[in-house]
């Protein structure tokens, strides 16, 4: 916040594009660094950090809005520069009524648990980050049960989300097709599309050791044994160094899933998890506004 007031400080209008071009070279970011996301993969963390920025100072009127996407510094906002040496937070913000007012109303009259550790982020980034730990546990507690279960409810585990995923053609076929080989290290046949034009080969273990290269091995010759060029090797616990390694620079086309990887595929696709709570956030329509 202290370097949007410094920046806008000459006492001229300035857009919100113009002045986030200006902060990028005052932090001396690079292009990558302007495009990272924030993780839901919808918005730039920079972009985000200076629009709320600029909210948050507005809000304590430390800014004004002459005119629509265009704002200037106020005799306030060149008193706090002068007031607060250092970095301006939340917390110097706190001092005016009115921006205590819009974070009331923004927290529903509620305190917020953890605050201390969430005052530095936008709104968006606490929402995500939030999701992201809940997620997390939720993974967590998945694999514990996919680990805990049978191999024959392991193998209709890996039908239902390869059916989920679009693969296999009728439930019936892709329950058929796996667990049903059982020779040359090959635990099932699933189609790659409905119509049947491709078919991928599949391995799936519920193991707790690492898988290393030589299981890949055994599994790349069945595959060379069936004259296949696809398969997918499923596993609960994980891959070597060795193996990804391999899998990555053969001629077949190898998909490896872990662990983590496959309870993190069953969240995506609701298998053995069921939507709880639905949050909608909404963004201001700024082109409902322009008058024409």
């Amino acid at each position: 916040m202290r370097p949007i007031l410094e920046l806008v400080s000459d006492g001229k209008e300035h857009s919100l594009a113009e002045t986030r071009e200006s902060l990028a070279q005052i932090f001396k970011l690079t292009d990558d660094e302007k495009k990272t996301l924030l993780p839901s993969g919808k918005q730039a963390t920079f972009t985000n950090r200076v629009a709320w920025a600029k909210v948050y100072l507005g809000q304590a009127e430390a800014l004004d809005t002459p005119r629509r996407g265009y704002f200037r510094i106020t005799d306030r906002g060149r008193d706090l520069l002068k007031l607060v040496t250092g970095r301006i937070t939340i917390k110097d913000l706190n001092q005016y009524e009115e921006f205590r007012r819009f974070r009331e109303g923004a927290k529903n009259e509620k305190e917020i648990p953890g605050e201390e550790t969430v005052a530095e982020q936008t709104p968006e980034e606490t929402l995500e980050n939030a999701y992201l730990r809940f997620r997390s546990g939720l993974a967590a507690e998945l694999l514990v049960r996919v680990k805990e279960s049978t191999p024959h409810f392991f193998e209709q585990l890996v039908v239902e989300l390869l059916l989920k995923m679009g693969y296999g053609g009728s439930r019936k076929e892709a329950g058929q097709a796996i667990g049903k080989a059982g020779d040359e290290g090959i635990d099932g046949i699933i189609n790659e599309d409905l119509l049947g034009l491709d078919v991928i080969y599949i391995q799936a273990k519920k193991w707790e050791g690492v898988v290393g290269r030589p299981e890949i091995q055994r599994f790349v010759g069945a595959l060379h044994g069936k004259n296949a060029k696809k398969g997918v090797f499923i596993t609960t616990s994980d891959f070597s160094a060795e193996a990804s390694t391999f899998a990555g620079r053969i001629a077949e086309k190898v998909v490896l899933i872990d662990g983590p990887q496959l309870v993190s595929l069953m969240i995506d696709f609701n298998v053995g998890v069921t939507p709880n709570t639905t949050y909608e956030t909404k963004k201001i329509d700024t082109d409902y506004f322009i008058e024409e």
